[in-house]
């Protein structure tokens, strides 16, 4: 039974969604039983489902998608959501992130943006358009207006690194273009979050972009 032992390996990927069209399109983009698996979920379910690495809301115009989302953070925190969606007003989007989401993207998002986000998610990082990234960060600075950041000196490979993550680059990929290993990666993020004082891949990202050091 080969086939049956290499879709139990293959990661598992929960999806929300109503509409038949979308889908058979997800289901083709995604390599539903070469890439993943596609776990289709409804939402009263939707937190129940186990083993899964992360979660697509496939949001139409007229759904309570933050309802969705909530019910995802209280019933399984630590699995990565990303909502699909109409809008694409800043305000909505914020609001679906803290809600719980760990990304968002428009229904209008190529393939490579689809697959991007879900890579940045699994590695533990949030996907979101760059002007709520930065709302955000604005709003995190404004509930603690004390904090002060010490200047912090990187070295060549740790800007390189952060250039990478504030473009939105997972792991895999920031060492494809560093000619490194994922390892390797993952020891750079560690030491620039002690050096930024954060503890987390989203926090170092919005603190490199309110402090410019990926510039340059």
């Amino acid at each position: 039974m080969p086939d049956a032992v290499a879709t139990m390996n293959l990661p598992r990927i929960g999806l929300v969604a109503t509409d038949a069209l979308r889908i058979v399109g997800l289901r083709a983009i995604l390599g539903d039983g070469e890439a993943c698996e596609i776990v289709l979920l409804s939402p009263p379910m939707s937190a129940a489902s186990a083993g899964l690495e992360l979660a697509l809301v496939d949001s139409p115009a007229d759904g309570n998608v933050l309802e969705m989302v909530s019910t995802f953070r209280r019933l399984r925190p630590q699995l990565g959501v990303i909502v699909l969606g109409v809008e694409n007003d800043p305000e909505h989007i914020e609001r679906v992130i803290g809600a719980g989401a760990k990304g968002y993207l428009s229904h209008s998002a190529n393939e490579a943006e689809l697959r991007m986000a879900i890579e940045v998610v699994r590695d533990g990082s949030v996907w979101a358009p760059r002007k709520v990234m930065a709302r955000l960060l604005e709003t995190s600075l404004q509930d603690n207006p004390g904090a002060q950041v010490p200047p912090i000196r990187f070295t060549a490979r740790e800007l390189e690194v952060l250039r990478l993550l504030v473009l939105g680059h997972p792991n895999r990929q920031i060492a494809a273009a560093l000619g490194v290993d994922e390892g390797t990666v993952k020891a750079h993020m560690g030491r620039l979050m002690r050096k930024a004082g954060v503890d987390n891949r989203t926090a170092l990202t919005m603190r490199a972009i309110e402090r410019r050091w990926a510039q340059g």
